[in-house]
């Protein structure tokens, strides 16, 4: 018995010294295969073409809000109609077009549009699917991106996101594999005239990460800036946005519009569901003006959470928001306040409104200086009347720290470096100046939270008012604020002394190098 045990455990033994490297080396073999084919599959899938006659076309009547990019556009439509008529002229068409700006402003809606206005197939592919963990899949779908293009011209070749793969060579955002595609997309660029009918179209929201080489003239020749709407095409947007919705026939468009400056097209389309679920879930058959302002509530501020607080919580929120709501009513340069509430909101327990009257482009720094005030007010309440501070001022201290640092080191609002901007994350800074910026800094937002806290215990009786009534009411609208508050507003304050930061800084660093 013992010795057929042996032998068979010697026989296994041979078969696993003769098979297994074989077997493990046909896995290996198998499994490069699969990931092969793979590939083979990817490089053959076609990019997403959309047809100009589908049903779902848009056209230039469909985008609202963006007249100059356009207009702009217009003339590469009128070349992709008529090619004839600019060749006969020695004219040629920009190769390609970048579309920057914020997120939501409408530049994929302006590209279709073109595309659909100028009878061309549309190629859409976005930039992060060039890119992959193989070196040179990239490159291969640049290639079959823009072959399919010549095939089927006139047409236009639009690449979203660009940044995810445009950005700048050598550096950290920038891969092996990412170079390698850029180049591609470079090296194709080059490849066509404007003899060939093929624009590219290229959408980004980040224009300062784009590699120079992309953005010389002969391959993105066109640069447009696509802006969040000003009122006028924020009113037609919601006209877009509303054909096919009941509207009830006092709903003012024009008001809804008033109080959406800095929004964009997407956010306003957005505002326009959430009014059409509003009156859905009424049980109403048209849409009211009310049921705007609760969506814009909504879309700005969050959904209403049922979260409970309790009554030492709820009145440290009254406080809060009463501080940022009266700094904002008594500064003139503030936006008034459009409603107060204590209800919580998404992330926030409370929340105060400011609704411009006009869209601004422009801030000054007294401006900027009473708004860093307003936000520091409800920090300021809640000392006052508490004699402690909370976490809830963590997002209003964010916003305070990014403001002030702009204030400094971009918009040049310092006192010792009032005619340079800085870019405090370059190397090439010294620490001196560094140490500057942040004591300019830190004086900014001083004098800031002193000029609050002057205003509230100078006005501590309408501080008491509001909070009184939020606890009452949870919620108080503009009207209650006007009652409550009156004509009580007043002109920018006077610039303070320098605070403590800045005379010691002073004293330590007479000139900034």
């Amino acid at each position: 018995m013992t010795n057929v045990i042996a032998f068979s455990w010697d026989g296994m033994q041979t078969w696993m010294l003769t098979w297994l490297p074989l077997i493990f080396m046909g896995l290996i073999a198998g499994t490069l295969v699969f990931m092969l084919v793979r590939m083979s599959g990817n490089l053959r899938t076609k990019p997403q073409e959309i047809k100009p006659d589908s049903s779902s076309s848009i056209r230039w009547e469909d985008v609202a809000g963006a007249e100059e990019a356009k207009e702009e556009l217009r003339e590469i439509v009128d070349f992709l109609r008529d090619p004839k008529r600019f060749k006969s002229l020695g004219a040629t068409v920009p190769k390609g077009v970048l579309l920057h700006g914020p997120p939501g402003t409408g530049k994929t809606l302006l590209a279709k549009a073109a595309a659909n206005e100028a009878n061309a197939k549309f190629f859409a592919q976005s930039a992060s699917s060039f890119v992959e963990m193989f070196v040179g899949l990239g490159a291969a779908r640049i290639r079959r991106l823009f072959r399919e293009a010549r095939k089927n011209k006139p047409a236009i070749i639009f690449i979203d996101e660009l940044d995810a793969v445009g950005a700048t060579r050598g550096t950290q955002d920038a891969s092996g594999e990412k170079d390698q595609t850029l180049n591609q997309l470079l090296v194709e660029m080059d490849g066509f005239g404007g003899s060939d009918e093929v624009v590219v179209i290229a959408a980004s929201n980040l224009l300062d990460k784009l590699d120079p080489a992309l953005l010389r003239p002969g391959r993105l020749d066109r640069q447009i800036f696509v802006s969040p709407p000003d009122m006028t095409g924020r009113v037609e947007i919601l006209k877009v946005h509303t054909r096919n919705k009941p509207l009830d026939p006092k709903c003012d468009l024009d008001v809804v519009a008033r109080q959406t400056s800095g929004l964009t097209g997407a956010d306003l389309a957005n505002i326009c569901n959430e009014a059409a679920i509003f009156a859905g879930r009424e049980g109403r058959g048209v849409i009211r003006t009310e049921d705007f302002n609760g969506a814009l509530e909504r879309v700005v501020a969050g959904m209403e959470s049922r979260r409970v607080m309790n009554d030492h919580e709820k009145s440290v929120v009254a406080y809060h928001e009463a501080g940022h709501a009266l700094c904002s009513e008594l500064l003139a340069s503030v936006e008034k306040v459009h409603k107060i509430s204590i209800v919580p909101r998404g992330r926030a327990l409370g929340y105060t409104l400011n609704l411009p009257e006009e869209d601004r482009y422009l801030k000054s720094k007294e401006e900027l200086t009473d708004y860093l005030v307003v936000l520091l007010g409800g920090r300021v309440a809640e000392q006052i009347v508490f004699g402690s501070i909370t976490t809830g001022a963590s997002d209003d201290l964010k916003k305070v720290n990014e403001i002030s640092r702009a204030m400094v080191a971009e918009y040049g609002m310092g006192n010792s470096m009032s005619s340079r901007r800085l870019a405090i994350d370059d190397y090439a800074i010294s620490d001196n100046t560094r140490q500057i910026v942040d004591e300019e800094q830190a004086d900014i937002t001083d004098v800031a939270y002193r000029r609050a806290h002057h205003l509230i215990t100078g006005h501590r009786n309408l501080l008491e008012e509001l909070a009184k009534t939020l606890l009452k009411q949870e919620v108080i609208e503009r009207e209650d604020i006007e009652r409550i508050v009156g004509q009580k507003r007043i002109t920018p304050l006077e610039p303070a002394e320098p605070g403590p930061a800045l005379i010691a800084a002073a004293k330590r660093h007479p000139a900034a190098d």
